[in-house]
């Protein structure tokens, strides 16, 4: 049997016929219509968790297409995109998605992580959550790090704020109560 790439699965189609395919390519034809409005990086992480899910999780290397689907819209949820068929859009029910913008926190809060922005940042997080939404988004973490570091390009300054700013959020959001059905989603 040929090896497939690392980024391919075999995906069996109606009649029996079994096609390798990029997991990448096959979720752009699956969101068709709507992945022009998704943050390439979306579209990316969305393919390698389902590739993961099958690969990794369940050590399959073939699926059906409506496994597939299944699969990718169920880790779409996750990120906060409400799906139906083939049309994917951004979840806009009120209460449902708590969200904070970090650039705006690092301005408010000051330049020291340690002294400023992170209580502040735990803080938000708590507040976020007393509302019992289903997915706590917080986004602007690149201006966040470049504004952090004192920079206005990226480099590894930047890169190391950024890396630590997601780990003390999921070092935050382990130590919070449990929740069910809440996801964290940081970008």
């Amino acid at each position: 049997m040929i090896q497939l790439r690392s980024d391919c699965l075999v995906f069996e189609v109606t009649g029996g016929d079994k096609i390798p395919c990029s997991v990448e390519k096959l979720t752009i034809e699956v969101l068709a219509d709507s992945v022009a409005s998704l943050d390439p990086n979306v579209v990316h992480e969305a393919a390698s968790a389902v590739l993961h899910y099958f690969r990794d999780d369940l050590g399959r290397e073939t699926v059906t297409i409506d496994e597939f689907t299944a699969a990718l819209e169920h880790v779409l949820r996750g990120f906060g995109f409400q799906v139906h068929g083939s049309s994917t859009h951004p979840i806009d029910l009120p209460g449902r998605v708590a969200e904070s913008d970090l650039a705006t926190l690092a301005g408010r809060l000051g330049g020291s992580l340690e002294l400023g922005f992170f209580p502040g940042l735990r803080t938000e997080l708590r507040s976020l959550l007393a509302g019992t939404p289903q997915i706590v988004r917080f986004s602007g973490l690149r201006p966040c790090a470049l504004r952090l570091a004192g920079t206005s390009r990226w480099c590894p300054k930047s890169i190391r704020i950024s890396d630590e700013i997601v780990r003390f959020l999921r070092d935050c959001w382990g130590a919070e109560p449990p929740r069910t059905e809440c996801s964290l989603m940081v970008r």
